[in-house]
């Protein structure tokens, strides 16, 4: 019997997130698991001064950075894609609860405390308020992600493990805040 039926990745395009994918791709394929794809792109910021210049709209990097993750699955492995506009964690949280999810995920960029403190991090919202399990991947530094845009090629195991390291945060579901 399986664990996971339905897996949400989030992906924002960055190198953990590719290595969460990678990893999610051999999860679902040995659970016999759907994956949905999510990337959250954010609104763009109006000025906060007159004749300050708007944040620029950055919806079709993320849409592209989509497509080329999308494509990197193997065919064998089912997958669902949902691009979404707000708040990273928010939009997350909202999908696991609307579509049933039973495991989240996600690329962590490791930021420092401070980092964390002053600007908060989604990874860490997400590892507190989701009532699902949570994955965080984190992609080994130095060594490029071995996600292949041609989704005909299958990767292996061993290929994949060497691409990222899955990081000692799992949760079980809610934790209390610290």
């Amino acid at each position: 019997m399986s664990c996971y039926r339905n897996i949400l990745v989030a992906h924002d395009g960055s190198a953990d997130a590719d290595a969460a994918l990678e990893h999610a791709t051999q999860l679902a394929r040995d659970q016999h698991a759907r994956l949905t794809l999510l990337t959250v792109a954010p609104l763009p910021r109006q000025p906060g001064a007159m004749g300050a210049p708007a944040t620029p709209d950055l919806l079709d990097c993320f849409i592209d950075s989509q497509r080329r993750a999308a494509d990197s699955v193997p065919e064998d492995v089912g997958i669902t894609t949902q691009l979404l506009r707000g708040d990273p964690a928010e939009t997350i949280l909202c999908t696991v609860r609307k579509n049933n999810h039973d495991l989240i995920v996600m690329g962590s960029h490791g930021h420092s405390r401070l980092h964390r403190a002053l600007l908060g991090s989604v990874s860490h919202r997400i590892l507190h308020d989701s009532p699902v399990p949570v994955l965080l991947i984190r992609h080994k530094n130095g060594q490029a992600p071995s996600i292949d845009s041609d989704s005909s090629h299958s990767r292996s195991a061993s290929a994949a493990s060497s691409a990222y390291q899955a990081t000692p945060y799992m949760t079980n579901g809610p934790s209390p805040r610290l």
